[in-house]
């Protein structure tokens, strides 16, 4: 028998003057129009992607059910659990205190950043969807109303031979020509045969210039058929990414992204500020705050928040109306299964500076059968109108991918 999750002791979230809970708040209102309901659970169920990505069902009293996404990876579902009892009782419309509730609740568990913030997207997540169905709107109604009725994709590109220029730029033609997309990115942290140490972050002059020739093979083979960024994760010393940005500026290159570590936003911004190559950031930081700095220091030319990692659909919305104040676009990192990807569509659709959304799932065969819909169509995604996302999981699907051991929530 495993830990029950839900029973772990916590000081922290047992007293607590932002206690934000409808009894505490005197939120006690009966509202009519079938809009008094409770949640009576939260269930999760991990799916074996190409990442391990975690769903979310909320459960109401009502039988309508929401469905969401956390970001992948390990301890989601243990804190959504740990976070169940805060929600038992609560009307789903409350979103935005629901969400702060939970953040509150679970500061002294890591609630500013980290996983613990993923968890609780993937909660926020569900309730728009819950929310939605209850209100009989789409999602995006709920974050303002829309600007457009599709939102772009980008495709995330990858071939077995990723450090080959030629296989890079035969990849992004193929995708272009029979995939239908008018947007890509490839990854730059690639072997290049140079390399003398992987700890110290140091790139020597033969592999920038490894770099240039893939960047170069790329974007001379599409033209002006797509836009093509280019992912460093992270990998390099903040010398070596101003001598890489400096180096691809003869390039159209749509973005750079990450290419330092996050936790330093002085350098990240010198590296912006030193070359004219588009510099892009943010799928590392958490929530408003901390993509903060990265915009009032100007320190990025496009955010990218992941919005089933760094908050949630609402937070992801606040961020985007930041990012606004500085005339600096929305590109949404995202590695998710269709629910987030339709989810972040749908803040694509409601804010005015959205660029694109990620797609990085696209050798994998049986990723759009995870639902009943059709999500990207000739390299977009059209904004449902049906209430709520908008998808509906295809539980055969689900039970098929489930990581191994994994219980399935109940059906809707």
């Amino acid at each position: 028998m495993g830990v029950d999750y839900s029973r772990l002791h916590d000081p922290n979230a047992e007293y607590t003057m932002r206690d934000l809970s409808a009894e505490t708040m005197g939120v006690t209102r009966e509202r009519g129009g079938g809009r008094d309901i409770e949640i009576t659970d939260v269930q999760t169920t991990m799916v074996d992607g190409n990442f391990p990505w975690t769903l979310v069902r909320i459960y109401t009293d009502a039988g309508i059910v929401g469905t969401g996404e956390a970001y992948w990876g390990a301890g989601a579902p243990e804190l959504i659990e740990r976070m169940t009892p805060f929600l038992q009782g609560e009307n789903p419309l409350d979103i935005d205190r629901l969400t702060e509730h939970l953040v509150q609740k679970m500061s002294g568990e890591g609630s500013i950043g980290g996983v613990t913030v993923t968890a609780i997207s993937g909660i926020e997540v569900a309730l728009h969807d819950l929310a939605g169905k209850i209100l009989e709107v789409p999602a995006y109604q709920l974050l303002g109303g829309k600007y457009r009725d599709e939102v772009r994709v980008y495709c995330d590109c990858h071939t077995e031979e990723e450090a080959d220029p030629i296989a890079c730029a035969d990849e992004a033609e193929r995708v272009v020509e029979e995939l239908g997309y008018d947007a890509l990115k490839f990854d730059l942290d690639v072997p290049s045969g140079h390399e003398k140490d992987r700890a110290n972050r140091h790139l020597r002059a033969p592999e920038i210039e490894h770099k240039a020739s893939i960047v170069e093979a790329v974007t001379e083979r599409v033209g002006s058929r797509a836009d093509v960024a280019f992912d460093c994760h992270w990998s390099f010393s903040g010398g070596s990414a101003k001598r890489l940005a400096k180096r691809l500026e003869e390039y159209d290159v749509w973005w750079l992204e990450d290419p330092v570590p996050p936790e330093n936003h002085d350098v990240q911004r010198e590296i912006t500020q030193s070359t004219t190559t588009p510099i892009t950031v943010g799928e590392n930081v958490y929530r408003k705050h901390g993509q903060r700095r990265l915009l009032e220091e100007q320190s990025v030319d496009i955010i990218a928040p992941d919005m089933p990692k760094v908050g949630g659909m609402r937070e992801t919305r606040k961020i985007a109306d930041l990012a606004d104040m500085y005339y600096v676009p929305v590109a949404m990192h995202n590695v998710a299964s269709p629910v987030a990807t339709v989810a972040s569509a749908h803040v694509g659709a409601a804010i005015s500076n959205a660029l694109a959304v990620e797609y990085h799932s696209y050798e994998l065969d049986w990723w759009e059968d995870l639902v009943e819909e059709t999500v990207i169509e000739d390299g977009s995604i059209e904004i449902p109108e049906e209430p709520g996302l908008g998808v509906t999981l295809d539980m055969d699907a689900v039970a098929e991918h489930a990581v191994e051991g994994e219980d399935l929530f109940d059906e809707a």
